[in-house]
């Protein structure tokens, strides 16, 4: 008989994998339609024109263009204004 008790695995031995959040194509570059332009969790940039927000606040391009960041003052419901970030996709001209 064994004098101690077998060592079994701990409950919080496992780790989580990286989640690869942040800003994947930067001002300037261009995008195709349906490309990641922002992964994030919350509403750290907000979508602006040709951009949309995924359900895990992912943002995409809706169209073909160039990403564009800017700045702009939000107010909130408690009349409580902060600067948020925003990022639009202007649209290629196709000639």
């Amino acid at each position: 008989m064994a004098k101690t008790k077998s060592a079994g695995t701990v409950k919080t031995g496992r780790d989580s994998r990286p989640k690869y959040l942040g800003v994947k194509i930067a001002g300037g570059q261009k995008v195709k339609c349906g490309d990641i332009i922002v992964r994030q969790r919350g509403s750290r940039f907000l979508p602006g024109k040709n951009v949309k927000k995924g359900r895990d606040d992912t943002l995409y391009a809706l169209k073909e263009g160039v990403v564009k960041y800017l700045t702009t003052r939000k107010t909130g419901f408690d009349s409580k204004q902060r600067i948020a970030k925003v990022v639009n996709v202007d649209a290629l001209k196709k000639v």
